[in-house]
């Protein structure tokens, strides 16, 4: 459900202001480009893989 003004509340519609200024592009484009996650989440996963990595090797 789209965050915003409740008066007015139509099904499927949303708008992002991040998107509207290509903010959301762009940290896809960076993200693929450097293989550096911009979530917290997938910073977190990929931080924990390499840890990981370095305490038992593979």
């Amino acid at each position: 459900m789209a965050k915003g003004n409740k008066t007015f509340n139509i099904p499927g519609l949303s708008f992002s202001w991040k998107r509207a200024l290509g903010i959301t592009n762009a940290k896809q484009k960076f993200t693929r480009e450097t293989g550096i996650p911009t979530s917290k989440s997938g910073l977190e996963r990929k931080i924990g893989k390499i840890i990981l990595k370095t305490l038992f090797g593979k």
